[in-house]
Protein backbone atom coordinates (compact mmCIF):
# COMPACT_ATOMS: atom_id res chain seq x y z
CA UNK A 1 0.00 0.00 0.00
CA UNK A 2 1.93 2.97 -1.10
CA UNK A 3 2.07 6.32 1.92
CA UNK A 4 2.63 9.92 0.87
CA UNK A 5 6.71 9.82 0.80
CA UNK A 6 7.49 13.23 3.69
CA UNK A 7 11.14 13.01 2.36
CA UNK A 8 9.76 14.04 -1.20
CA UNK A 9 7.38 16.90 -0.10
CA UNK A 10 9.05 20.10 -0.58
CA UNK A 11 10.71 22.75 1.93
CA UNK A 12 6.87 24.05 3.61
CA UNK A 13 9.40 27.54 3.05
CA UNK A 14 9.84 27.68 -0.26
CA UNK A 15 6.32 26.82 -0.60
CA UNK A 16 5.93 30.42 0.30
CA UNK A 17 8.34 32.39 -0.89
CA UNK A 18 7.24 35.70 -2.45
CA UNK A 19 7.21 35.71 -6.08
CA UNK A 20 8.79 38.72 -7.73
CA UNK A 21 5.45 39.66 -9.72
CA UNK A 22 4.51 43.72 -9.86
CA UNK A 23 0.84 44.80 -10.08
CA UNK A 24 0.09 44.36 -13.88
CA UNK A 25 1.29 40.55 -14.01
CA UNK A 26 0.10 39.55 -10.98
CA UNK A 27 -3.23 40.57 -12.36
CA UNK A 28 -2.95 39.08 -15.33
CA UNK A 29 -1.72 35.89 -13.71
CA UNK A 30 -4.60 35.83 -11.51
CA UNK A 31 -7.38 36.36 -14.29
CA UNK A 32 -5.82 33.66 -16.09
CA UNK A 33 -6.05 31.66 -12.97
CA UNK A 34 -9.47 32.74 -12.61
CA UNK A 35 -10.59 31.86 -16.42
CA UNK A 36 -8.97 28.13 -16.05
CA UNK A 37 -10.83 27.59 -13.09
CA UNK A 38 -14.30 28.33 -15.06
CA UNK A 39 -13.80 27.18 -18.42
CA UNK A 40 -11.09 24.35 -18.39
CA UNK A 41 -9.64 25.63 -21.48
CA UNK A 42 -6.16 27.29 -22.67
CA UNK A 43 -6.82 30.90 -22.05
CA UNK A 44 -5.96 33.54 -24.62
CA UNK A 45 -5.06 37.29 -24.46
CA UNK A 46 -8.31 38.00 -25.67
CA UNK A 47 -10.21 36.85 -22.27
CA UNK A 48 -7.77 38.60 -20.28
CA UNK A 49 -7.72 42.01 -21.95
CA UNK A 50 -10.45 44.32 -19.57
CA UNK A 51 -10.36 42.51 -16.91
CA UNK A 52 -10.35 43.96 -13.49
CA UNK A 53 -6.67 45.77 -12.75
CA UNK A 54 -5.80 45.16 -16.71
CA UNK A 55 -6.03 48.03 -19.43
CA UNK A 56 -3.55 47.18 -21.46
CA UNK A 57 -3.46 46.35 -24.92
CA UNK A 58 -3.62 42.94 -26.29
CA UNK A 59 -0.24 43.08 -27.46
CA UNK A 60 1.17 44.27 -24.09
CA UNK A 61 -1.09 41.26 -22.71
CA UNK A 62 0.19 38.17 -24.66
CA UNK A 63 4.16 39.56 -24.06
CA UNK A 64 3.51 39.55 -20.30
CA UNK A 65 1.68 36.19 -20.66
CA UNK A 66 5.16 35.21 -22.39
CA UNK A 67 7.13 36.39 -19.55
CA UNK A 68 5.00 34.40 -17.00
CA UNK A 69 5.62 30.85 -18.78
CA UNK A 70 9.16 31.46 -18.67
CA UNK A 71 9.24 32.36 -15.38
CA UNK A 72 7.01 29.06 -14.32
CA UNK A 73 3.48 30.46 -13.45
CA UNK A 74 2.33 29.41 -17.15
CA UNK A 75 2.33 26.83 -19.52
CA UNK A 76 1.38 26.71 -23.10
CA UNK A 77 0.10 22.99 -23.86
CA UNK A 78 -0.06 23.39 -27.46
CA UNK A 79 1.88 26.02 -29.48
CA UNK A 80 -1.41 27.39 -30.97
CA UNK A 81 -3.38 27.38 -27.54
CA UNK A 82 -3.61 30.07 -25.12
CA UNK A 83 -2.12 29.19 -21.68
CA UNK A 84 -3.00 27.49 -18.45
CA UNK A 85 -1.37 27.60 -14.86
CA UNK A 86 1.23 25.85 -13.44
CA UNK A 87 1.35 24.34 -10.02
CA UNK A 88 3.32 27.67 -8.94
CA UNK A 89 0.59 30.17 -10.77
CA UNK A 90 -2.05 28.40 -8.44
CA UNK A 91 0.06 28.71 -5.55
CA UNK A 92 0.33 32.57 -6.07
CA UNK A 93 -3.73 32.91 -6.93
CA UNK A 94 -4.34 31.15 -3.57
CA UNK A 95 -1.63 33.16 -1.34
CA UNK A 96 -3.14 36.69 -3.06
CA UNK A 97 -6.77 35.76 -2.73
CA UNK A 98 -8.52 38.68 -1.19
CA UNK A 99 -10.10 36.51 1.16
CA UNK A 100 -10.84 32.68 1.77
CA UNK A 101 -14.25 33.17 -0.06
CA UNK A 102 -17.96 33.01 0.69
CA UNK A 103 -20.68 30.71 0.61
CA UNK A 104 -23.75 32.27 -1.61
CA UNK A 105 -26.79 32.79 0.80
CA UNK A 106 -28.34 29.14 -0.42
CA UNK A 107 -25.45 27.45 0.69
CA UNK A 108 -25.06 29.14 4.33
CA UNK A 109 -28.82 28.17 4.49
CA UNK A 110 -27.92 24.66 3.75
CA UNK A 111 -25.27 24.40 6.78
CA UNK A 112 -27.22 25.94 9.18
CA UNK A 113 -30.10 23.59 8.37
CA UNK A 114 -27.82 20.73 8.66
CA UNK A 115 -26.65 21.41 11.92
CA UNK A 116 -29.82 22.28 13.14
CA UNK A 117 -31.54 19.05 12.28
CA UNK A 118 -28.64 16.58 12.32
CA UNK A 119 -28.66 14.30 15.69
CA UNK A 120 -27.76 10.89 16.18
CA UNK A 121 -24.12 9.36 16.94
CA UNK A 122 -20.87 11.14 16.44
CA UNK A 123 -19.93 8.81 13.57
CA UNK A 124 -23.34 9.09 11.52
CA UNK A 125 -22.57 12.95 12.11
CA UNK A 126 -19.14 13.07 10.48
CA UNK A 127 -20.19 10.43 7.94
CA UNK A 128 -23.72 13.02 7.06
CA UNK A 129 -21.14 16.45 6.85
CA UNK A 130 -18.81 14.34 4.54
CA UNK A 131 -21.90 14.09 2.31
CA UNK A 132 -22.75 17.92 3.11
CA UNK A 133 -19.05 19.48 2.36
CA UNK A 134 -19.26 17.14 -0.99
CA UNK A 135 -22.67 19.45 -1.98
CA UNK A 136 -21.51 22.21 -0.89
CA UNK A 137 -18.15 21.71 -3.43
CA UNK A 138 -18.81 18.98 -5.60
CA UNK A 139 -15.39 17.14 -5.16
CA UNK A 140 -14.65 14.28 -2.89
CA UNK A 141 -14.55 15.29 1.07
CA UNK A 142 -12.65 13.76 3.55
CA UNK A 143 -14.17 14.14 7.07
CA UNK A 144 -11.43 12.43 10.13
CA UNK A 145 -12.95 11.82 13.56
CA UNK A 146 -11.32 12.36 16.98
CA UNK A 147 -9.42 9.75 17.80
CA UNK A 148 -10.12 7.78 21.33
CA UNK A 149 -6.64 7.93 22.72
CA UNK A 150 -7.69 10.66 25.01
CA UNK A 151 -11.60 9.99 25.45
CA UNK A 152 -12.92 8.68 29.14
CA UNK A 153 -15.39 6.66 29.25
CA UNK A 154 -19.04 7.52 30.07
CA UNK A 155 -20.62 4.60 30.27
CA UNK A 156 -20.64 1.00 29.41
CA UNK A 157 -23.44 -1.02 29.30
CA UNK A 158 -24.75 -4.73 29.15
CA UNK A 159 -28.01 -5.74 26.88
CA UNK A 160 -29.19 -8.91 26.35
CA UNK A 161 -30.44 -9.32 22.98
CA UNK A 162 -31.13 -13.45 23.49
CA UNK A 163 -30.18 -16.07 25.66
CA UNK A 164 -26.57 -16.19 24.63
CA UNK A 165 -26.23 -12.79 22.99
CA UNK A 166 -24.74 -9.39 24.75
CA UNK A 167 -24.51 -6.55 23.40
CA UNK A 168 -21.92 -4.22 24.74
CA UNK A 169 -22.53 -0.35 24.75
CA UNK A 170 -19.62 2.00 25.19
CA UNK A 171 -20.05 6.22 25.64
CA UNK A 172 -16.64 8.28 25.24
CA UNK A 173 -16.28 11.68 26.40
CA UNK A 174 -16.19 12.63 22.58
CA UNK A 175 -19.86 11.63 21.85
CA UNK A 176 -18.54 8.12 20.30
CA UNK A 177 -20.91 5.13 21.27
CA UNK A 178 -19.78 1.72 20.10
CA UNK A 179 -21.60 -0.86 20.22
CA UNK A 180 -20.31 -4.82 20.04
CA UNK A 181 -22.63 -7.99 19.90
CA UNK A 182 -20.72 -10.99 21.54
CA UNK A 183 -21.58 -14.56 22.36
CA UNK A 184 -21.71 -16.34 25.26
CA UNK A 185 -21.73 -19.76 26.14
CA UNK A 186 -24.32 -20.03 28.66
CA UNK A 187 -27.95 -18.25 28.73
CA UNK A 188 -27.29 -15.03 30.81
CA UNK A 189 -30.32 -13.66 33.16
CA UNK A 190 -31.27 -9.88 33.39
CA UNK A 191 -30.21 -9.62 36.56
CA UNK A 192 -25.96 -10.87 36.13
CA UNK A 193 -26.37 -7.80 33.14
CA UNK A 194 -27.49 -5.83 35.10
CA UNK A 195 -24.91 -5.92 38.10
CA UNK A 196 -22.19 -6.87 35.27
CA UNK A 197 -23.26 -3.00 34.19
CA UNK A 198 -22.81 -1.84 37.47
CA UNK A 199 -18.98 -3.30 38.21
CA UNK A 200 -18.45 -1.89 35.04
CA UNK A 201 -19.70 2.02 35.78
CA UNK A 202 -18.30 1.68 38.98
CA UNK A 203 -14.63 0.13 37.51
CA UNK A 204 -14.21 2.08 34.31
CA UNK A 205 -16.27 5.22 34.30
CA UNK A 206 -13.96 8.45 34.27
CA UNK A 207 -11.21 6.77 32.89
CA UNK A 208 -9.50 7.93 29.88
CA UNK A 209 -9.59 4.86 27.67
CA UNK A 210 -6.21 2.81 27.12
CA UNK A 211 -4.96 3.83 30.73
CA UNK A 212 -4.05 1.32 33.60
CA UNK A 213 -5.88 3.35 36.24
CA UNK A 214 -8.96 1.38 35.81
CA UNK A 215 -9.93 -1.26 38.77
CA UNK A 216 -11.94 -4.21 38.30
CA UNK A 217 -11.83 -6.73 41.32
CA UNK A 218 -13.98 -10.23 41.05
CA UNK A 219 -16.96 -9.77 42.31
CA UNK A 220 -17.39 -13.43 43.50
CA UNK A 221 -20.17 -14.08 41.54
CA UNK A 222 -18.36 -16.28 38.19
CA UNK A 223 -21.68 -15.58 36.09
CA UNK A 224 -21.20 -12.02 36.66
CA UNK A 225 -17.52 -11.86 36.13
CA UNK A 226 -17.28 -13.53 32.97
CA UNK A 227 -19.50 -10.99 31.80
CA UNK A 228 -17.39 -8.19 33.21
CA UNK A 229 -14.50 -9.80 31.25
CA UNK A 230 -16.62 -9.57 27.89
CA UNK A 231 -17.29 -5.52 28.87
CA UNK A 232 -13.52 -4.70 29.67
CA UNK A 233 -12.41 -6.87 26.74
CA UNK A 234 -14.56 -4.63 24.33
CA UNK A 235 -13.15 -1.31 26.07
CA UNK A 236 -10.11 -2.49 25.70
CA UNK A 237 -9.88 -3.54 22.19
CA UNK A 238 -11.76 -0.09 21.55
CA UNK A 239 -8.75 1.82 23.16
CA UNK A 240 -6.56 -0.13 20.00
CA UNK A 241 -8.80 1.09 17.34
CA UNK A 242 -7.06 2.11 14.38
CA UNK A 243 -7.92 6.20 12.98
CA UNK A 244 -8.62 5.00 9.98
CA UNK A 245 -12.10 3.64 11.64
CA UNK A 246 -12.87 7.07 12.08
CA UNK A 247 -12.68 8.38 8.55
CA UNK A 248 -15.54 9.05 6.39
CA UNK A 249 -15.06 9.76 2.43
CA UNK A 250 -17.66 11.42 0.45
CA UNK A 251 -18.00 12.60 -2.99
CA UNK A 252 -16.12 9.39 -4.54
CA UNK A 253 -19.63 9.49 -7.53
CA UNK A 254 -18.13 13.25 -8.29
CA UNK A 255 -14.57 12.34 -9.11
CA UNK A 256 -15.20 11.49 -12.46
CA UNK A 257 -16.52 14.62 -13.60
CA UNK A 258 -14.02 17.00 -11.30
CA UNK A 259 -11.18 15.14 -13.47
CA UNK A 260 -10.61 14.97 -17.49
CA UNK A 261 -7.79 11.77 -17.57
CA UNK A 262 -9.27 8.36 -16.61
CA UNK A 263 -6.12 6.92 -15.43
CA UNK A 264 -6.23 10.34 -12.78
CA UNK A 265 -9.60 9.51 -11.89
CA UNK A 266 -8.43 5.81 -11.39
CA UNK A 267 -5.98 6.87 -9.05
CA UNK A 268 -7.85 9.04 -7.26
CA UNK A 269 -10.39 6.59 -6.43
CA UNK A 270 -8.00 4.38 -5.49
CA UNK A 271 -6.05 6.23 -2.86
CA UNK A 272 -9.88 7.62 -1.75
CA UNK A 273 -10.46 3.55 -0.74
CA UNK A 274 -6.89 3.37 1.25
CA UNK A 275 -8.21 5.49 4.61
CA UNK A 276 -4.80 5.34 6.13
CA UNK A 277 -2.93 6.56 3.87
CA UNK A 278 -5.53 9.90 3.13
CA UNK A 279 -5.11 10.15 7.11
CA UNK A 280 -1.35 10.40 6.27
CA UNK A 281 -1.34 12.74 3.51
CA UNK A 282 -3.83 15.33 5.47
CA UNK A 283 -1.57 15.20 8.70
CA UNK A 284 1.83 15.86 6.69
CA UNK A 285 -0.06 18.43 4.66
CA UNK A 286 -1.05 20.39 8.42
CA UNK A 287 2.34 19.46 9.61
CA UNK A 288 3.69 21.04 6.63
CA UNK A 289 1.69 24.47 7.48
CA UNK A 290 -0.35 24.28 4.75
CA UNK A 291 -4.10 24.57 4.47
CA UNK A 292 -4.00 24.67 0.59
CA UNK A 293 -1.48 21.59 -0.63
CA UNK A 294 -1.36 21.93 -4.60
CA UNK A 295 -0.04 19.65 -6.78
CA UNK A 296 3.34 17.70 -5.48
CA UNK A 297 3.73 20.20 -2.53
CA UNK A 298 1.93 17.48 -0.93
CA UNK A 299 4.99 15.41 -1.87
CA UNK A 300 2.38 12.49 -3.37
CA UNK A 301 3.05 11.32 -7.14
CA UNK A 302 0.00 9.84 -7.43
CA UNK A 303 -2.04 12.98 -6.73
CA UNK A 304 0.32 15.03 -8.30
CA UNK A 305 -2.77 16.60 -10.53
CA UNK A 306 -4.84 17.33 -7.40
CA UNK A 307 -5.26 20.17 -4.76
CA UNK A 308 -6.00 19.38 -1.00
CA UNK A 309 -7.78 21.79 1.11
CA UNK A 310 -7.77 20.96 4.70
CA UNK A 311 -8.90 22.34 8.03
CA UNK A 312 -8.39 20.77 11.60
CA UNK A 313 -11.28 19.93 13.78
CA UNK A 314 -10.77 21.28 17.59
CA UNK A 315 -12.78 20.13 20.64
CA UNK A 316 -12.74 22.80 23.11
CA UNK A 317 -9.89 24.48 21.30
CA UNK A 318 -7.75 20.95 21.73
CA UNK A 319 -7.22 19.15 17.98
CA UNK A 320 -10.33 16.38 17.27
CA UNK A 321 -9.50 15.57 13.42
CA UNK A 322 -9.30 17.22 10.50
CA UNK A 323 -11.95 18.26 7.36
CA UNK A 324 -10.92 18.71 3.92
CA UNK A 325 -12.12 18.63 0.15
CA UNK A 326 -9.97 16.95 -3.07
CA UNK A 327 -10.18 17.91 -6.35
CA UNK A 328 -8.17 18.50 -9.25
CA UNK A 329 -5.69 21.73 -9.43
CA UNK A 330 -8.12 23.51 -11.39
CA UNK A 331 -10.33 23.49 -8.10
CA UNK A 332 -12.39 26.50 -7.31
CA UNK A 333 -10.01 27.95 -4.14
CA UNK A 334 -12.32 30.44 -3.22
CA UNK A 335 -15.75 28.29 -3.01
CA UNK A 336 -13.76 25.17 -1.70
CA UNK A 337 -11.66 27.55 1.15
CA UNK A 338 -15.17 28.67 2.42
CA UNK A 339 -16.80 25.53 2.34
CA UNK A 340 -14.40 24.09 4.80
CA UNK A 341 -13.74 27.00 7.25
CA UNK A 342 -17.94 27.33 7.74
CA UNK A 343 -18.35 23.23 7.75
CA UNK A 344 -15.57 22.61 9.64
CA UNK A 345 -16.14 25.83 12.33
CA UNK A 346 -19.70 24.43 12.83
CA UNK A 347 -18.19 20.61 13.18
CA UNK A 348 -16.44 21.41 15.35
CA UNK A 349 -18.45 23.59 17.33
CA UNK A 350 -20.97 20.64 17.76
CA UNK A 351 -18.17 18.04 18.93
CA UNK A 352 -17.73 20.55 21.18
CA UNK A 353 -20.87 20.55 22.68
CA UNK A 354 -21.79 16.10 22.36
CA UNK A 355 -18.04 15.90 24.82
CA UNK A 356 -19.43 18.32 26.90
CA UNK A 357 -23.08 17.03 27.02
CA UNK A 358 -22.54 13.68 26.86
CA UNK A 359 -25.15 10.96 25.43
CA UNK A 360 -27.11 8.78 26.56
CA UNK A 361 -29.10 5.47 25.84
CA UNK A 362 -32.89 4.87 26.12
CA UNK A 363 -35.34 4.13 24.03
CA UNK A 364 -33.79 2.63 20.97
CA UNK A 365 -31.95 5.42 20.56
CA UNK A 366 -28.99 7.77 21.38
CA UNK A 367 -29.49 11.34 22.65
CA UNK A 368 -27.15 13.94 24.07
CA UNK A 369 -27.70 14.39 27.91
CA UNK A 370 -30.78 16.63 28.03
CA UNK A 371 -32.34 16.23 24.98
CA UNK A 372 -35.96 14.83 24.60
Amino acid sequence: MPTPPPSNRPDPQSLREEPDLDGRKAAILNAVVAEYIETAQPVGSGHVTGAPGIDVSSATVRSEMATLEREGFLVQPHTSAGRIPTDKGYRFFVDHMASPGTLGEAQRQEVRQFFAQVHGEVEELLARTSGLLTNLTDYATVVVGPGHESSSIRSVQLVGLAPTVVLVLVVLSDGAVDKRTVEVAEDVSETALAAASAHLTAGLVGHVLGSQGASLLPTGDESVDALVRIGAGVVAELGQTPEADHVFVGGSSRVASAFDAVDTVRSVLAILEQQLVVVELIEEVLDSGLTVAIGVEHGFEPLASCALVVSPLTVDGEPAGTIGVLGPTRMNYSRALAAVQVVGEQLSDRLSRTAGGGVRAGDGGLRREGER
